[in-house]
């Protein structure tokens, strides 16, 4: 099929002059002369040979490279050859278990990797759930799209070139999944893939596929933490640049340098010094700190809401407007969470997964109640919102060393997340004088942070053999590898630099070009209809004339304002 489009092709570019004359000649006209309608003719002519000729450049790109049917999937040359020569009899239905084992072990971990992916995107809905539930009621329809929109973004994203930067240098065996292209290297370092592009090629692969789903889901959480932060006043277009920057160059770079085979998994090489190079099981750093530190700048650069610090530049409360909403949130998350961190052993077969489950649950559960039971010493009540935080926060930080450590350090790393989230919240608003609504710095920056450095202290060399290329298991400093604590530092320095530099620059650009903020009118009745033209809750808002009266608790605000500066004042802003 592929040969004769391009026979036909071909043809008709040897054909195309002699048509064109006898079209002419037809009508009377002159070399050089074209009426319109010939015009339009050869227009239409161009347009059709230029897809055609794309769609047999595309084919040859895709053409018998990958593994779609998953036929091939799985099947390796035969390992009985040294035990049972060619000549032995029986020898066709041994090689035939053989196979049929090794498809077997494959389909058990493709069914893993997908129902982990799936329960990861189902945490999609979680977030959705928690900011909202933690932001105003005026703001409700805005949020939810939000979340639900950074994932059709993602997929765009992802599809185009994130997952070819990402990923298009990893083989994995254990996948029947083959390098894609080699990595770009500066000297011996890698920092960049570069194949795969659209999922053309090679890509075209059952094992691929699996995993490019996989890891797609774990871009988009990354990609969706900074809207929590920056919720009640960023604009919906800027919300889209950024939806697209996340998954097409923010995610994929640094996710490379740790997980694609960049140079900080390959800082091992340099000897022992440096332990296994950098490691991150299922995430603290790639997905919650990048997602955390890129919070951090878009909220500073964003601005504070209306009404968020006093004169005196002291923090305020702004209630959430549903707290069971959140909590249910928080519910899922920890949910999906048993999916993000239990599915990147990538194989079913890996029966670590186990304790890295166990890990999970315990370090959430230890975070959960560290963090409430220091609200309510400081406070008299513990508080709900923070306690979901505290959650949240022990799940962040057990997600890069779950793999390596035993359940009591799990506990360990959890219970300290749950006092970091508390500090991270009281550095984030009160010293830095940043607005994050739903304290996403905090639970995933902070922790993210911690995270990275847990493993590098806890890890006790039970799991990780060979990772990164470097033999034996991962250890940290208390079991006496003080190496892989600082290649941990490194990555933390490296994911600070990155994303301060990547998503600063970006936030900066927007807000110079097409704006990052909503207008202040608009915050201040809510961005619910002058961004999406639709309430979350209409039966909730009464509208008399041209002011709504809100059930937040805020005074009834024109919806046309005439001054700004008044409306301000009137919500006791700066």
């Amino acid at each position: 099929m592929l040969r004769l489009l391009v026979i036909s092709l071909f043809a008709a570019a040897l054909l195309a002059p002699a048509m064109f004359r006898r079209q002419r000649r037809r009508a009377g006209l002159k070399a050089g002369e074209l009426t319109p309608v010939f015009r339009k003719r050869l227009l239409l002519m161009t347009l059709v040979s230029s897809m055609l000729l794309v769609g047999a450049l595309t084919g040859v790109a895709v053409a018998d490279n990958g593994d779609p049917s998953g036929a091939k999937t799985g099947i390796s040359p035969t390992q009985v050859e040294s035990v049972y020569p060619a000549d032995t009899p029986k020898r066709d239905a041994i090689d035939t278990l053989a196979t049929q084992q090794a498809k077997d072990h494959m389909a058990i971990n493709f069914v893993w990797l997908m129902v982990g992916g799936i329960l990861v995107l189902f945490m999609q809905a979680g977030f959705a759930l928690v900011e909202t539930g933690f932001t105003r009621a005026k703001n409700a329809a805005h949020t939810m799209l939000m979340n639900l929109v950074i994932f059709a973004l993602g997929v765009v994203g992802w599809f185009v070139c994130g997952y070819a930067l990402m990923f298009g240098s990893v083989a994995l065996p254990g996948l029947g999944i083959t390098a894609l292209g080699p990595e770009a290297h500066i000297g011996q370092w890698g920092v960049i893939a570069h194949s795969g592009f659209f999922l053309t090629g090679h890509a075209y692969d059952v094992g691929i596929l699996a995993f490019f789903f996989f890891q797609l889901v774990f871009m988009d959480a990354t990609a969706t933490i900074p809207t929590g932060a920056m919720a009640e006043r960023f604009k919906f277009s800027a919300f889209i640049c950024w939806g697209l920057f996340a998954s097409m160059i923010l995610y994929p770079v640094y996710g490379n340098w740790v997980w694609g085979g960049g140079f900080l998994s390959q800082l091992g090489a340099l000897g022992p010094k440096w332990g296994h190079g950098a490691v991150d099981f299922a995430g603290s750093g790639v997905v919650h700190a990048m997602g955390g530190v890129a919070a951090f700048w878009g909220a500073k650069i964003l601005g504070a809401r209306i009404g968020k610090f006093d004169k005196r530049g002291n923090p305020r409360a702004i209630p959430g407007h549903h707290l069971p909403m959140a909590v249910l949130g928080t519910m899922v998350l920890l949910v999906g969470w048993m999916g993000f961190n239990g599915a990147s052993t990538f194989a079913a077969t890996d029966f670590r997964f186990t304790v890295v489950i166990v890990n999970t649950i315990l370090a959430s559960a230890f975070g959960c109640l560290v963090t409430m039971f220091i609200m309510w010493k400081k406070y008299g009540k513990p508080d709900p919102s923070m306690t979901c935080n505290g959650l949240l926060a022990g799940l962040v930080a057990i997600t890069a060393p779950c793999a390596f450590v035993a359940p009591w350090a799990a506990a360990l790393i959890g219970a300290i997340a749950g006092g970091v989230v508390v500090f991270g919240v009281w550095v984030v608003e009160s010293k830095a004088k940043v607005d994050d609504p739903v304290g996403a710095v905090a639970v995933h920056g902070f922790n993210g942070i911690w995270g990275l450095v847990a493993l590098g202290l806890f890890a006790d060399g039970t799991y990780g053999e060979g990772w990164n290329g470097v033999a034996g298991g991962v250890k940290g400093l208390f079991y006496g590898d003080a190496g892989q604590l600082w290649a941990q530092l490194v990555s933390v320095v490296v994911v600070l630099a990155w994303c301060t530099l990547a998503s600063g620059l970006f936030f900066v650009i927007v807000k110079k070009t097409i704006g990052l903020r909503s207008s202040e009118a608009d915050e201040i009745a809510g961005l619910d209809m002058p961004e999406m033209g639709a309430l979350a809750y209409p039966d909730f808002l009464e509208a008399q004339g041209s002011v709504f009266f809100t059930t937040d608790g805020a005074m009834p605000i024109d919806l046309v304002p005439t001054d700004a500066a008044s409306l301000r004042e009137e919500v006791g802003a700066q």
